[in-house]
This record gives C-alpha cells, structure tokens and sequence, in this order.
C-alpha cells in the first residue's frame, strides 16, 4: 500500500496526471483506514473484546476521510482541466495501477475471510473499501493505457471522473453504514 500510495502520489505529480493523484489520495486514505482497523483489531484483542467505542471512531474517521476527498478529486480536476494541463503518459503510473489490479482482489478475499471468522464490521468494510480500489485501478489503467499507446490525453480526466464517482459512492455508503448501527 505504501508503494501504491506514493507512487501514484509522485508519478501523478511527475506527469501532471490527475487520475494518478486522484487514486493515490483513495490509496491514501484506504492505507489509513486498514491501519485504523488493524489497531481496532489490537485493541478489541488486548481489551477481550470491548469494541463499539473505537470501532466506530475508526469508520467516522474513515467515512470522513472519503468525503473529504471528494472535493479535492472534484475541484482539482476542474482546475487542471480549465488551466489546460496535459498529462503526459506514465509507464511507471501504468506499473503501479497493473500491481494493485493484481494485489486488491487477494486483499479482498483475504480481508473479508478475516472479517467473516472475526465477526469484525470494520474489516468487512475494509474489503469492500479493497474492490473499490480494484474498479478504480481498472479505470486509472484504462485511462493510463489510452494515453500512453493513443496518445489520448483526455483520458486521464475520464479515469479522474470515473475514481470520482467510486469514491463518492463508497463514502455515501460508510455513511449509511455508519447510521444503521
């Protein structure tokens, strides 16, 4: 996660691709997110399982992580798009999207085994929060790929749109998450 995380960062800002940034700051906040959980985790073990408190810390810290990102996907994408940055093609932005299409479905799968043996609500979330980052890695490559072969700069502001919308949707839904307990 930490290699997605900074090497979507710093490839993004190298080639002034947004989609790249867009997917760094969701890799970002899902780094932050797992490290919540996995301290969650700890504590309910060590505390013999009086969770409820810091469970629900960590899924409002995260929810509010989702939501806060949005705008600054959103409004960073207006600006880049209204001030005509081009992004240039990334073979190393190619790399890291291909090694999280690769990783995320293990995640998933190994995250909610976990959740469902633990009983563990936020971990289950957690992977669910996994295959969102698998759908926008599929789109940051796609768009990736369209620019770098096609020469379709364009595509990067579509790939931005599309992360967009699956951040968006993950934050609307830990906030529903969040108010059925």
């Amino acid at each position: 996660m930490l290699i997605e995380v900074f090497g979507s960062i710093g490839f993004g800002v190298i080639a002034g691709s947004f989609a790249l940034l867009a997917f760094g700051g969701d890799s970002l906040i899902e780094l932050i997110s797992g490290v919540a959980v996995l301290t969650g985790l700890r504590n309910d073990s060590s505390l013999s399982h009086t969770s409820g408190g810091y469970s629900n810390k960590t899924e409002r810290f995260t929810s509010l992580l989702l939501f806060a990102l949005i705008p600054v996907i959103g409004l960073g994408a207006v600006f880049s798009y209204i001030t005509g940055l081009k992004p240039e093609a990334s073979p190393l932005g190619i790399a890291i999207a291909i090694g999280a299409v690769i990783v995320m479905p293990y995640l998933y799968v190994q995250k909610k085994r976990i959740g469902r043996e633990t009983r563990s609500l936020p971990l289950s979330i957690d992977a669910i929060e996994s295959v969102t980052c698998l759908f926008m890695a599929l789109a940051l490559l796609g768009g990736l790929l369209a620019e770098y072969f096609l020469g379709l700069w364009w595509a990067d502001y579509l790939a931005t749109g599309v992360i967009l919308v699956f951040v968006a949707r993950e934050a609307v839904e830990s906030y529903h998450e969040l108010h059925e307990e």
